[in-house]
């Protein structure tokens, strides 16, 4: 009984023995498999990044020839015309298609240089750009509610627990989330316009200078006496700021994606566009949406005057809190400016649209007309 068991066991030692031998050869042959495929992948990426960069060259080349032939009279400019119109379309696939992630991309500046390094970015799969587009879109909605419960936790923890002073941690710790918050919006958004996304180079800077006025907000003294429901009044409009901030993303997010969708479906953007709160296009939430938006505006400005205010007549003169006022105030005036650019932009477009169908309407009749 003893040398059966014995035997049985010796067996399974084997077969185990074996089973390890054949994994481990398994994975060997998949690595190999897995390094000539990259490696081929690689020499042929190379190759069509040449191809591409050739092409580019090519167009701009034949584009400056045409330009150079009208100015000297050898190239009637009706054939120039044509001929620059079917180059515009050879320019759109390459720079629009899938093609574009073999050329470099001019949007690959120095902030994420600084924090990546020198590496390239820029996805050649569509579906890998459309993957860091989702990853963004999930970032902001999982951090939207959090952008407007923090500070609403803090400000109702102060009058019923703090007795009207903030401690220091737990707003240095918001601040500190805010800088990272801040920090992975640009970051993403970096990204996705190197990968062709239409985000405006405003929200970036905006976030650059939201990054700045959460760095800079970590340094603020947090003194809970004497009177430190004055010597607090700036981190107050600050967290107040930040509550009406949050409602703007919570805005944008639950009105814009539904009709990023259908402007996709009509052809009217692309699949790695993004939203802001300033993209609607249904006239419902135009008129909800603007209105929202240009109160946040104000909000925004009055809440950095009053910051400037409070420093001037010395209530708290600390150089951060008029370094977070001049930097509120130049957001507002930005978000201002790009939203009222939206609006006319908007307005033009509709008018275009009018008179394009009224047009068609008058040719129509006076076709039945003859």
């Amino acid at each position: 009984m003893g040398d059966s068991t014995a035997a049985i066991s010796g067996g399974g030692e084997r077969n185990a023995a074996e089973e390890v031998s054949r994994i481990v050869e398994q994975s060997r042959e998949l690595q190999d498999t897995a390094a000539t495929l990259i490696s081929r992948n690689s020499q042929e990426e190379a190759s069509l990044r040449q191809r591409a960069l050739a092409l580019d060259s090519s167009i701009k080349r034949i584009h400056s020839f045409i330009a150079s032939s009208v100015k000297k009279g050898n190239l009637d400019p009706k054939d120039a015309e044509k001929l620059v119109e079917e180059l515009s379309r050879a320019w759109y696939t390459l720079t629009e298609g899938d093609a574009a992630a073999f050329l470099p991309s001019k949007s690959y500046g120095r902030f994420l240089k600084t924090f990546l390094g020198p590496i390239n970015v820029h996805a050649t799969r569509k579906d890998v750009q459309l993957k860091v587009k989702e990853e963004y879109n999930n970032f902001r909605d999982r951090t939207a509610y959090l952008f407007l419960f923090f500070p609403s936790l803090l400000l109702l923890l102060r009058s019923w627990v703090w007795n009207g002073c903030f401690p220091a941690l737990p707003v240095q710790l918001y601040q500190a989330w805010l800088l990272f918050l801040y920090t992975g919006l640009a970051l993403r958004e970096n990204i996705l316009r190197v990968n062709g996304s239409d985000i405006r180079p405003w929200w970036i800077y905006h976030h650059y200078c939201a990054m700045l006025m959460a760095l800079i907000s970590l340094t603020w003294e947090i003194e809970r006496q004497p009177d430190c429901s004055q010597k607090q009044k700036g981190i107050q409009l600050f967290l107040k700021w930040a509550i009406m901030q949050g409602i703007a993303m919570l805005l944008q997010n639950r009105y814009q994606r539904q009709r990023l969708y259908t402007r996709i479906a009509l052809g009217k953007a692309r699949r790695m566009d993004v939203v802001w709160g300033e993209t609607a296009g249904v006239e419902g939430q135009i008129w909800l949406l603007y209105p929202i938006l240009f109160v946040l505006q104000a909000f925004e400005a009055y809440v950095g005057l009053l910051l400037l205010k409070i420093a001037l007549v010395g209530v708290a003169s600390d150089w951060q809190v008029v370094t977070c006022g001049i930097l509120l105030i130049t957001m507002a005036v930005g978000n201002f400016i790009n939203t009222v650019q939206t609006l006319v932009s908007k307005s033009r477009v509709k008018v275009k649209a009018k008179l394009k169908k009224g047009k068609s309407k008058s040719d129509l009749l006076q076709g039945s007309t003859n």
